[in-house]
């Protein structure tokens, strides 16, 4: 059976986005063998366990929103923008349930943020624009180079392959991947069970966290979870990076695998 993937739509607050953004990221889940699964903000717990029990995996999408700094015990910067709380709600249910049931997770932008400050971690709230321009949007293809450790489940993901390889060159135990990027605000302290294994190199902004192995969640019937999270937008650059195919479609084989698994 083809694995369904749970995707959020990005905002509760603006429409004209989530009509713009939110097909990148099912067209990129059903490219990689998957069946996206539209899931609408705003919806009752009952109506969101219906809906995810029927699903594999999740993709958690950017938002033009923030984070809610309350969350994390922060005075909100006059550089953020709005928070979009049934989105938070939404993003916070899926994971709780993906914890639980062991479903693979792969979260970007501000998915990754979303996912941070879920398992008690903090955010930058505004990166300042130099040496970097990590908010440079969709019309820049690449806007700097992240640092992955060879030795991280990422890394391995991203080297698995001799295309891959020629993307993502090694160099004293890291890959060396060129991304798109589009965000403003960014990881400070991981969560709880999250290690960090990306950064840029020109500023040390955090870019991609994932599972530490050594975390051990309460995951008894399905084995450990795959998680990664990523700052840059794979869904974007779907067509010119290994990479970011090759992010997609983990999602769907460890999709596919946990279906397999399940009574």
């Amino acid at each position: 059976m083809t694995p369904r993937i749970a995707i959020p739509v990005p905002t509760a607050n603006n429409q004209d986005y989530n009509q713009r953004s939110w097909p990148h990221y099912a067209e990129a889940v059903s490219r990689a063998g998957g069946e996206p699964v539209r899931v609408e903000l705003g919806q009752s717990r009952d109506e969101l366990e219906s809906l995810v029990a029927e699903c594999d995996g999740i993709c958690l999408p950017g938002s033009p929103a923030d984070v809610n700094p309350d969350l994390y015990g922060a005075e909100i910067d006059p550089a953020s923008a709005a928070p979009d709380p049934l989105r938070e709600a939404c993003d916070f249910f899926l994971l709780e349930d993906a914890q639980h049931w062991g479903k693979p997770v792969l979260a970007i932008c501000f998915g990754v943020q979303s996912l941070n400050v879920s398992r008690g971690g903090s955010l930058v709230q505004d990166l300042t624009p130099v040496p970097v321009n990590h908010s440079a949007g969709s019309k820049v293809a690449v806007a700097h180079t992240v640092l992955v450790p060879q030795e991280s489940l990422l890394g391995e993901l991203i080297s698995s392959t001799p295309e891959l390889q020629m993307e993502a060159p090694a160099s004293d135990g890291f890959l060396r991947l060129p991304v798109n990027t589009s965000h403003h605000q960014a990881i400070a302290s991981p969560g709880e069970g999250l290690r960090i294994v990306a950064r840029c190199p020109d500023d040390a902004v955090i870019e991609a966290v994932e599972n530490d192995p050594d975390w051990k969640p309460d995951v008894e019937r399905f084995g450990p979870q795959f998680l990664i999270g990523v700052q840059w937008h794979p869904e974007r650059s779907f067509e010119i990076s290994a990479a970011s195919r090759a992010l997609f479609a983990r999602l769907i084989d460890e999709a596919s695998g946990w279906a397999a698994r399940v009574p």
